[in-house]
């Protein structure tokens, strides 16, 4: 009784927490003529209740492409033309074709906010729970206190809630495919991964560990006997799964060359706006978009993701070990943080995919967030998180080298190092980069920038927290790869 209760407080804060955020503004509020993601998401109910499904991604008299045009998946385009379906009942005017184009009202943005919290409660939080209590250790109330903690991360909230997404769905669908790996239900871990690729095309992040586990495991049992039959049941599920997501486009070849098309616009450039990634660090000093072709930008941005995705992906595939399931989710932070980092046209927001386990990366869409007028959501929700993080999680006292796994890196460096203290090191970055973070941010929102350099604040927080990433994504690495092989008298995870 006493768990249920502290689940259900744990649930409702985390739902509280959302509905508040979600009282202040949204990306584009008010600014006409282009308006932003709110409007985008508005106006994708508006075609696909409007429209036939052979004009969805095509650029007609109806349907202006360059206006918010519909650049994910079909399970979004489903998704929306639900949503329009109840929005046509609330009020006809909110979905009207051409007529609602920039509408805005506190009716419509309340039921936008619920078509969000509804996803939520349906598909992220369920799974979350589900996550905690099944893979995460230590006792009932440490549980429930990690998916508190979960459940408040700022990065997803703020965005969903507050610049309007619905990234809980894709991370939700993803975290069910987990949740079914781990339990042994390969089949659905495989469809509900399935589906979350089908929502947002930035799943591909997390793909590579998905495989590899999936294909180490066929391999392990035998691709000449029950590996094989394993792997054409899983092969199959993926197949329909896909087949039926994209059955409306199947029939006509120029329509799937064109949803492809959306899904990948290579003709973006390497990257847009202040990401914090490579590429646009690197240009602070190197201009590479003028320097390199195209050609030479995709070959390298594919080259060097594909480099850093290998090991911990190949490590996966080899060794599949299921216990706690720990392994296959760390790949799936290296591979997301490896995409984010060195892949061809990314987005600020495709962070969330690798954020769920560090708490600093949802500083580098500061300027995204002060741009949509979220700074007092921002600061509140990252205060209590980090309270919460310190204060239930026992985050700083659980930095010793052992909870770190940084056991076999302190071997290695005792020779030219002996009195090196790696958990000290840890313990001074974190409390640096927390002051880095703070200052960044009061100078971002109060103090004008040199008119030579309009763009320095955000270019300062790009920067910072690209090697905040390179610093993650080398030790989870790092902690991946030389894992030590768990001992048979341990307790295995059912």
């Amino acid at each position: 009784m006493e768990n249920w209760s502290l689940i259900s407080l744990c649930v409702l804060l985390g739902l509280t927490s959302r509905w508040t955020v979600s009282f202040h503004s949204y990306s584009g509020a008010g600014k006409q003529p282009v308006f932003g993601d709110y409007e985008a998401q508005r106006h994708w109910q508006e075609v696909t209740y409007n429209l036939p499904v052979h004009e969805w991604y095509f650029n007609t008299t109806n349907n202006a492409l360059n206006y918010w045009g519909l650049d994910y998946p079909h399970l979004t385009a489903y998704h929306s033309l639900a949503c329009a379906y109840v929005a046509k009942l609330l009020n006809p005017e909110w979905v009207e074709l051409h007529a609602s184009r920039v509408y805005e009202s506190h009716s419509h943005k309340l039921f936008m906010r619920v078509t969000v919290l509804f996803t939520d409660i349906l598909i992220y939080i369920p799974a979350v729970l589900l996550y905690c209590f099944y893979f995460c250790d230590g006792s009932s109330k440490q549980k429930v206190a990690t998916a508190l903690c979960i459940l408040l991360y700022p990065g997803l909230i703020l965005i969903d809630y507050g610049h309007f997404q619905y990234n809980s769905v894709s991370l939700g669908l993803a975290l069910w495919g987990i949740l079914g790996l781990g339990l042994g239900w390969d089949l659905f871990g495989s469809l509900a991964f399935t589906l979350a690729l089908n929502y947002k095309q930035m799943e591909l992040y997390h793909s590579l560990p998905f495989f590899c586990y999936l294909l180490g495991k066929c391999i392990k049992q035998g691709l000449t006997g029950r590996g094989f039959f394993h792997l054409a049941k899983i092969s199959l599920t993926v197949l329909v799964t896909f087949a039926l997501c994209w059955m409306p486009f199947l029939s006509d070849p120029k329509q799937r060359l064109q949803v492809l098309h959306r899904l990948f616009p290579i003709g973006r450039g390497l990257f847009e706006d202040k990401v914090a990634n490579t590429w646009c660090s690197l240009n602070v000093l190197i201009k590479i978009k003028t320097l390199l072709s195209r050609e030479t930008q995709l070959f390298l941005s594919f080259a060097l993701t594909l480099l850093f995705i290998l090991p911990s992906s190949l490590k996966l595939l080899s060794k599949p070990n299921l216990w706690q399931f720990k392994l296959t989710l760390l790949s799936g932070v290296n591979s997301s943080l490896a995409f984010f980092l060195f892949s061809f046209q990314v987005h600020e927001k495709s962070i969330l995919l690798a954020a769920l386990l560090m708490f600093f990366v949802f500083h580098s869409m500061l300027p995204l967030l002060v741009k949509d007028g979220l700074l007092l959501p921002y600061v509140v929700t990252s205060l209590a998180f980090l309270f919460l993080s310190l204060y239930l999680l026992s985050a700083l006292e659980r930095s010793t080298e052992e909870e770190l796994r940084l056991g076999l890196d302190r071997k290695l460096t005792q020779h030219w190092l002996p009195k090196l203290n790696l958990s000290r090191i840890i313990k001074w970055k974190f409390w640096f980069s927390l002051v880095a973070m703070a200052a960044l941010s009061f100078m971002s929102v109060w103090l004008e920038p040199p008119a030579k350099l309009p763009d320095l604040f955000p270019v300062l927080v790009s920067v910072l927290s690209f090697l905040h990433f390179l610093g993650f994504v080398t030790y989870f690495n790092l902690v991946q790869l030389m894992e030590p092989q768990r001992k048979k008298s341990q307790k295995k995870t059912n």
